[in-house]
């Protein structure tokens, strides 16, 4: 492992500025993410601050009748929490899909949020990755890929995002918070992860220094009949081939009035079904419905050989999942 500084300041503060005022210094919560790309040589921090001693784990109320996720909340606290079980249940299921126990005991809300990809070839530094060395290339479009993308990818960059959490995230309207050194910011999660165009190295809006502090949910009437499923290679902890979270509001006559479906790993960011929510909308929730749904998600998918299969699977899983939000699956 690179050699580095390491740093556990005692308030927020401290810690933002000495990360901004060293452009080869990096933040640490959980663990679980930055140390094993430091392990693999891909990160390469000259200073580690920890963030772990901070104030900034708490679950509470909003004003407006959401809740607020403090960034170093526990993957297990949260998944656990009562209202969030009760009243956001897709956010629950995802952090439980999302990793081993032993794993959710340490990692991090804000840390999931900054996964990396686990796409192979950014993993094993052998390979040319232009997300890792801008301009050598892209190792994936011509070898196996299987893992990859079939919306948003670019001639630059196919990977996939890997976090369960964000997708589930997506589906509520979340808002991330952010502390930079000058201020503060409130991102939209759904403009928080950039597409890969032709700058595929920069994966969020975040700017150096700036650190996630809090995920807030709004108090959505469609958040509380909502349900995340997860296709894997195995049953055991594994990253998703495909990932579905979705959510939705009925009117007392049974019809759709809102809703939302997020789409996980077939994207280098989670990816937002907006065509899929507008074949619900305005219709009785029924298996037919959700067969429109389903081929509405895939609309506009762009795979490559090896990734045709997602679309089947997308198409399936939004109108499983949707299934089992009506009660029929």
């Amino acid at each position: 492992m690179h050699p580095f500084a390491y740093a556990r300041p005692d308030d927020l503060g401290t810690a933002v500025a000495a990360v901004a005022g060293d452009p080869a210094a990096t933040f640490i919560a959980g663990g679980t993410e930055l140390v094993n790309w430091m392990k693999d040589g891909i990160a390469r921090p000259a200073l580690v601050v920890d963030l772990g001693g901070l104030p900034l784990s708490a679950i509470d109320e909003t004003p407006e009748g959401g809740l607020r996720i403090g960034a170093l909340a526990r993957m297990r606290m949260v998944a656990e929490d009562a209202a969030v079980r009760a009243r956001y249940p897709v956010l629950a299921e995802a952090l439980e899909a999302g990793a081993s126990p032993q794993i959710r005991n340490a990692a991090t809300v804000g840390g999931n949020l900054l996964q990396r990809t686990r796409c192979p070839y950014f993993r094993e530094t052998s390979f040319p990755c232009n997300k890792r060395e801008l301009g050598a290339g892209c190792a994936a479009r011509t070898g196996p890929h299987h893992l990859h993308a079939v919306f948003g990818g670019s001639d630059a960059c196919i990977a996939v995002h890997p976090s369960d959490l964000a997708v589930a995230l997506l589906a509520l309207d979340a808002t991330v918070l952010l502390r930079g050194p000058a201020s503060d910011r409130r991102v939209p999660i759904d403009g928080f992860y950039l597409l890969p165009g032709e700058t595929p190295e920069r994966e969020t809006v975040l700017r150096h220094g700036e650190a996630i502090i809090a995920v807030e949910l709004p108090a959505a009437r469609f958040a509380a009949r909502s349900r995340y499923r997860k296709i894997r290679e195995r049953a055991s902890f594994a990253f998703a081939l495909v990932s579905v979270a979705a959510a939705v509001d009925l009117g007392d006559d049974g019809r759709v009035r809102e809703a939302r479906i997020a789409l996980g790993s077939v994207a280098p960011k989670p990816w937002r079904a907006r065509a899929a929510e507008a074949a619900l909308v305005g219709r009785m929730l029924d298996a037919e419905a959700a067969a429109a749904a389903g081929r509405a998600a895939v609309a506009g998918a762009a795979p490559l050989p090896d990734t045709a299969y997602k679309v089947t699977l997308v198409e399936r899983a939004v109108a499983r999942t949707l299934a089992e939000i009506g009660g029929w699956a």
